[in-house]
């Protein structure tokens, strides 16, 4: 059986002079939540924007293979999208209060998600509305629903959108970064909601993070991200135990372990910043950031298997 999500080979490019994404590949599996990893910059957002076709007008998108339930996206007329995008597959965007529309109310804009795709009357989808917004946590839902945006907390305001993305039952969820300005206890409130809801509905999810604490937790795989390649994917626990890749690697290094690491102890850090890429560029991208560089990151770097379902691009096997 196929998977639910398959993405072979992405490129995005913005006027010619940006490669955003470089042959990104990755599967999303029914049931599974995908972790795509990464500092910010790396392409992680536009890798979900291409998925969705939601790209800034000027981008370039192409791919060996963009399906989703075996269907080929990059086929799909603009309609068709339309039609998929908030019903089969849904989204959560990273800033809640500039993703839900100020002008109207909670209500108006969770009811007609439900109203235009799957035809349902104003009664049946306030009613369900208000059922998914219990379903998230908030208390009151008769009252949030006739409420606007600026009237809702942060925290509020996410949970509203994760409801809004279920109305139509997706069988794909992508979510960009939903914890981003939202406090420690509002964050794990939302990660716990999202587990849960996952394992309730058997959804697929793609959940886009820099935050390796979040991957631990939630993920059964994960596709490390830097300078718009997939440099390294894997099951979660065999990333955690066998990184590979000399930026995984500096990643996990970062990462403070009560127990581990002194109080009068750095913590780890990677020197440099991602760089910028340009169409035509070769070889490694991390060659200026990595310890075991050599000339010949400048040519093709091959990509390895390191066990069952565990790959790496790197020039050093190991």
């Amino acid at each position: 059986m196929s998977a639910l999500l398959d993405v072979d080979e992405l490129e995005v490019s913005f006027g010619g002079r940006t490669a955003a994404v470089r042959g990104a590949s990755l599967a999303v599996e029914r049931g599974e939540t995908h972790c795509l990893v990464g500092e910010s910059g790396c392409g992680k957002s536009v890798t979900a924007l291409a998925v969705m076709n939601l790209l800034a007008r000027g981008a370039r998108r192409r791919a060996s293979r963009l399906a989703f339930e075996g269907e080929d996206l990059l086929r799909l007329s603009d309609s068709g999208m339309a039609r998929l995008r908030g019903d089969r597959m849904a989204m959560i965007f990273q800033e809640p209060m500039t993703s839900l529309n100020p002008a109207y109310t909670v209500g108006s804009q969770m009811t007609e998600v439900l109203r235009r795709h799957r035809r349902a009357s104003q009664r049946a989808a306030t009613d369900r509305a208000a059922d998914l917004l219990a379903r998230v946590g908030i208390t009151a839902p008769g009252l949030r629903l006739g409420q606007f945006p600026h009237q809702l907390s942060g925290g509020l305001r996410q949970r509203v959108m994760i409801a809004m993305a279920l109305m139509c039952e997706p069988r794909l969820l992508i979510a960009d970064e939903p914890t981003t300005a939202l406090d420690v206890t509002v964050q794990a409130q939302i990660l716990r909601l999202l587990a849960q809801l996952q394992r309730d509905l058997g959804l697929g999810m793609l959940l886009i993070t820099h935050d390796l604490g979040i991957v631990a937790r939630v993920a059964h795989r994960v596709s490390v991200m830097y300078a718009g390649e997939v440099v390294e994917s894997a099951a979660t626990a065999e990333l955690f135990a066998q990184p590979r890749h000399p930026y995984t690697k500096g990643l996990l290094r970062c990462v403070p372990v009560p127990g581990r690491i002194r109080p009068d102890e750095p913590l780890g850090s990677i020197p440099g910043t991602v760089p910028r890429i340009t169409p035509g560029f070769a070889g490694c991208a991390f060659r200026e950031r990595c310890d075991f560089a050599d000339e010949s990151c400048q040519r093709t770097i091959p990509r390895h298997a390191a066990g069952p379902g565990h790959e790496f691009l790197c020039r050093l096997p190991a």
